[in-house]
């Protein structure tokens, strides 16, 4: 499981930050990989990465502001060019399917491949695939938001090699009957069940995304025990009255939640085209007085998510 950051930038495009997205790649999970957001020329950076087209399977928009939206029909449009796709689920507020379809329509743009749409309304669970689960909550903003918690199941516990060492078991279908927690039968007649040879269950890894938002009540929730929290971080931490006013956040009020929600790394995004250089590494410095394992992303950064309990 990974993240990459197509586009940093808050508002509009800048020279060092494309406009909101991001691709959460679960390829050795589902084979599959997932957009949060398609600013404009979102297309244009998948480009410059390994990111194939006919990979992303469903879109999560979390507003109708043009910088979140704007490169859906390029986008949409091109994943036609790509073969044999299959369909496409894009999870977003109101409004977003009829953009999508006037924009089409308009250009006279054929679609080769079924698009789904999921209106964002009320919080709770919108989608369950193959032992993910993604749920959804209200931001405050000047339209409506939401933000975004994908959530992994649990895997079994590893198999007990050792405990089973007295039972000369070889290699083949016994042992991963035993795997699955399933019983089975031995040639003496022994029973064995797989669940009393199986380690602690390992739990599944948990991503939020919180696009734009004044601080709210309800991101706490989302974050709760995230293994990442990306994070809108459109101003620095001293312009909590500005950001306030423009219904954003900032780094500060970032790092606050990942702190009292026991997250395990900050990831810092949207950022003003206001913080060049020396003053976006403020932002990051601000936020990791308060909470230490903060980053604030550029472009293209990758970050990996390993299962807990293994090496990075």
């Amino acid at each position: 499981m990974e993240l990459q950051f197509l586009g940093t930038g808050a508002g509009q495009p800048s020279k060092k930050r494309n406009v909101s997205s991001v691709a959460l790649k679960l390829l050795d999970e589902l084979n599959e990989i997932w957009l949060f957001d398609v600013g404009e020329a979102t297309q244009h950076q998948i480009l410059r990465t390994n990111i194939r087209l006919r990979k992303v399977t469903k879109i999560f928009i979390s507003h109708n502001h043009g910088d979140h939206i704007f490169g859906l029909p390029g986008l949409l449009s091109t994943r036609s060019f790509q073969g044999d796709v299959g369909p496409l689920t894009i999870y977003g507020p109101a409004g977003i399917e009829d953009f999508v379809k006037i924009s089409l329509k308009v250009s006279r743009t054929k679609i080769s491949y079924p698009i789904h749409y999921v209106e964002l309304s009320e919080p709770g669970l919108i989608c369950e695939d193959r032992g993910f689960k993604v749920y959804t909550d209200r931001l405050d903003h000047r339209i409506p938001s939401f933000g975004f918690r994908v959530v992994e199941d649990s895997h079994p516990g590893e198999l007990l090699i050792d405990k089973l060492a007295e039972y000369n078991i070889p290699n083949g279908p016994i042992l991963g009957k035993l795997k699955n927690g399933e019983q089975v039968a031995l040639a003496d007649g022994t029973i064995l069940d797989g669940k009393d040879f199986l380690g602690p269950e390992k739990p599944g890894r948990i991503i939020t995304i919180i696009y734009d938002t004044r601080s709210t009540s309800s991101i706490a929730h989302l974050a709760k025990d995230a293994d990442v929290l990306v994070h809108e971080s459109t101003f620095a931490g001293d312009e909590s009255k500005m950001a306030h006013n423009y219904y954003h956040s900032t780094s500060v009020q970032a790092a606050k939640i990942a702190r009292q929600e026991n997250v395990k790394q900050l990831c810092l995004n949207h950022i003003s085209a206001r913080y060049m250089g020396a003053k976006a590494k403020k932002l990051e410095n601000q936020a990791k007085k308060v909470f230490p394992n903060t980053i604030l992303v550029n472009d293209f950064d990758r970050v990996n998510i390993p299962m807990k309990g293994s090496k990075k």
